[in-house]
């Protein structure tokens, strides 16, 4: 069978790097065929997936007025491929995949939904396409998959079909996490972080979905509580050339407890060289960044937002959005247990993604929705 997948671009993102594990889950099978089509570029995955083999098509829409070319490009390659199945991901995609697909004929559409309340952070165009895509879910595709429960109940709340729902949430390579080759050691080495300091790591790009706001704020309020701890912040944007970012920091009068890292391909090296992960965000769908925390063994803090709570399963580690004042009481006690109550949280999380949320698992789900769709009438 051929899978033709739809997504807007293919930077570092919970959907695209979910999108590329999926693929890359189905490369000894030689029954499904993957091809993907970026209506922007070939971002950051976009390249890799093409070293893999996978069949890359780029579309150019870097704005919402080069939306109806890029509907007739898509429309004119999807005629071109005749995919058994077209998978869209996320609402632009979900939109101008479903629209296109529909006006050739392809009736095994599935819609993957990532986001949960985009309300914060999200555009009014964004917001605009939702509702157009509510207003389409019970025409358009046959499917569609929710990240998330939270994200499913949001969604039937603003108009989604709900017979069309079900949620398959994100999966997990545990060799590639745990393998790395970059030395865990050398991280700290490099940063000048000794190895006796308490490492608190957050992964996320600066976007005010993330909130960083909030986690500068209790990381500066900790920093003074506490000697030996420091903050390293992975991810887009968080930089030094950020003003924005750097106002915040210097805010806190804690600035030499902070490290910025920015952008990295040996995202798991950093989680495994810190003590504790610190998902602060306000909104999520299914955390991708806070499952990879826990695969890889780092107890958590983590604000209660989409599935986290449900994803971490320690209520006690769980605080409200947008609470500094909150975040830092938690990661101060977080920070105070012995080391071996620390450890046993982190083998506790890596348990939990073990048996439960292993990229095999999640393969196989959307194989069996895959086969199903095609076998139906």
């Amino acid at each position: 069978m051929k899978v033709a997948h739809v997504i807007i671009g293919l930077n570092v993102g919970g959907a695209e790097l979910m999108l590329k594990r999926l693929i890359e889950s189905h490369s000894q099978q030689s029954d499904i065929e993957h091809v993907v089509i970026s209506l922007t570029d070939q971002g950051v995955l976009g390249g890799q997936l093409n070293e893999q083999g996978v069949e890359l098509h780029c579309l150019g829409m870097f704005s919402i007025a080069k939306g109806p070319a890029a509907f007739f490009k898509l429309r004119k390659l999807l005629r071109r491929l005749r995919p058994d199945v077209v998978h869209t991901w996320m609402y632009h995609a979900d939109l101008l995949g479903g629209l296109a697909a529909s006006s050739v004929g392809l009736r095994n559409l599935v819609w993957c939904i990532r986001s949960t309340d985009i309300r914060k952070g999200g555009s009014k165009v964004t917001l605009l396409i939702r509702k157009l895509c509510a207003w389409l879910s019970g025409r358009l595709p046959r499917v569609i998959v929710c990240a998330a429960d939270a994200s499913r109940q949001v969604h039937e709340t603003v108009g989604y079909a709900p017979n069309k729902m079900q949620v398959i949430p994100n999966g997990f390579d545990l060799d590639k996490l745990l393998s790395t080759h970059t030395s865990i050691t050398s991280i700290r080495d490099d940063l000048g972080i000794s190895h006796d300091c308490k490492l608190v790591v957050s992964v996320g790009r600066y976007n005010p979905v993330k909130d960083h706001k909030t986690f500068i704020k209790a990381a500066g309020k900790v920093a003074a509580q506490r000697n030996g701890v420091k903050f390293m912040l992975v991810g887009r944007d968080l930089e030094h050339s950020n003003p924005q970012l750097m106002a915040l920091i210097d805010a806190t009068g804690q600035a030499d407890a902070f490290y910025l890292l920015g952008e990295r391909n040996d995202v798991s090296a950093c989680l495994q060289a810190s003590d504790v992960f610190c998902l602060h965000s306000v909104t999520e769908g299914f955390p991708n960044v806070l499952g990879e925390a826990m695969a890889v063994g780092l107890p958590c803090v983590t604000t209660d937002v989409g599935d986290a709570a449900y994803l971490l399963d320690k209520p006690e580690w769980v605080v409200p959005a947008a609470s500094p004042d909150r975040l830092a009481e938690k990661l101060s006690a977080m920070l105070s247990l012995p080391v071996a109550e620390r450890a046993a949280l982190g083998d506790a999380a890596a348990t939990r993604i073990r048996e439960h949320f292993t990229m095999d698992v999640i393969s196989r789900r959307y194989y069996d929705l895959y086969t199903s769709l095609i076998n139906s009438k």
